[in-house]
């Protein structure tokens, strides 16, 4: 229950709440990443990427003391579960062979990102509180089937099985800087078979004729920017795909988010032939779209991992975030690491299978991880 000076509205657009606002909360959650501040949400939806005609509708629960913004939520009604990296495809399967409807449901999270961030946007541990019990009875008042917390960070995570929501487990590769002294001191640190393949594969870019330019801020320009679109929608392009974001939200991200922008161009006799986009703060890089014109042996290796390492170094950035999956990160310095999703559901009989579900495949997840702990790469 609200105290009585607080109060509700669901808003169905980021263009009605001031930027202020919204930042302020985020930052209040102690989190500086670009993904989750105002004008990466709303360039993804004025650019027409998350919007309710791509199946990301806007739902953002807003709670108010008074007049006062205190908790917020980047939250959307979801007509498939495309662009979520978690996986519940067998989840809605279910449902459908009992006849019965899986979406719309509701997602939190950063639409497309595989960012593990502050879910629970809140002045204090009451506002977040008061924020998730109004978001799950907005799910069962307006008859979703679930609500899916994506990427959530530990901190959040006591709260929300507190409140009822299965907990779920995932794995992702992250390479970490303990303070390396430059790119070599980094292969230094690697088992001997590790380094030597990294050497191979940077040799074998540079005798495809391959140099690197990394651009960042007022150093990309709208060509740079035009060819880092096409070669990330080729990539959806050769599978018989559309991409799911457009030139617009590229465009955008270079005029209002540039200086969180790494930029990494692969050219052959100055013509670019590969790019690797990045987004990163004072402390994470995280590696975002990858796309290329030709297929060169390693050069994505190269582009999207070892230049981004060395920028990492240079930088004193602590964290690389490589993206979802990709046990092949972990030969090149990345270790596996666990992430979370929390998840309600409505239906108390499918509640209770995908509990029993869960509670498997973490157990599975956990032997996975102290496997890949046995293979880890350093000396």
């Amino acid at each position: 229950m609200l105290a009585p000076d607080m109060r509700t509205v669901l808003l169905e657009s980021y263009h009605d709440i001031a930027a202020a606002d919204w930042d302020r909360l985020a930052a209040s959650t102690g989190s500086s990443q670009p993904f989750l501040r105002h004008a990466f949400l709303a360039g993804l939806e004025s650019s027409g990427c998350a919007t309710a005609r791509s199946g990301w509708k806007p739902q953002l629960l807003t709670l108010h003391d008074g007049d006062k913004l205190v908790a917020a939520t980047p939250m959307y009604a979801k007509t498939h579960s495309m662009g979520e990296f978690v996986f519940d495809w067998s989840w809605a399967d279910a449902y459908a062979r009992h006849q019965l409807p899986y979406y719309p449901k509701l997602t939190v999270g950063v639409p497309f990102s595989p960012i593990q961030g502050p879910r629970l946007l809140a002045s204090d541990a009451s506002a977040r509180s008061a924020l998730l019990d109004a978001m799950l009875a907005h799910a069962q008042t307006n008859g979703f089937s679930s609500l899916h917390l994506l990427f959530p960070t530990p901190d959040e995570l006591p709260l929300l099985e507190d409140k009822g929501l299965l907990l779920r487990r995932g794995v992702q590769f992250h390479w970490q800087n303990p303070g390396y002294r430059d790119f070599a001191d980094f292969l230094s640190s690697l088992a001997g078979s590790k380094r030597k393949k990294i050497r191979q594969e940077q040799r074998r870019v540079q005798e495809a004729g391959i140099r690197f330019e990394l651009l960042s801020g007022s150093d990309i320009t709208p060509e740079h920017m035009q060819f880092a679109y096409a070669c990330y929608a080729s990539t959806y392009h050769v599978r018989g795909r559309h991409p799911y974001l457009t030139a617009d939200f590229f465009r955008h991200l270079r005029t209002q988010l540039a200086d969180n922008l790494l930029l990494v161009i692969a050219l052959r006799d100055d013509e670019p032939l590969a790019m690797a986009l990045n987004l990163y703060n004072h402390d994470t890089l995280w590696g975002r779209y990858w796309g290329c014109l030709e297929n060169i042996p390693c050069l994505h290796f190269d582009t999207c991992y070892y230049q981004a390492i060395a920028f990492c170094i240079e930088r004193g950035i602590r964290l690389f975030e490589g993206g979802a999956q990709g046990e092949h990160k972990l030969a090149r310095g990345f270790m596996p690491v666990t992430t979370w999703s929390a998840h309600w559901v409505a239906h108390p009989e499918f509640r209770a299978a995908i509990s029993h579900f869960l509670q498997r495949e973490s157990q599975g997840i956990a032997e996975y991880l102290d496997e890949l702990e046995q293979h880890a790469p350093f000396k």
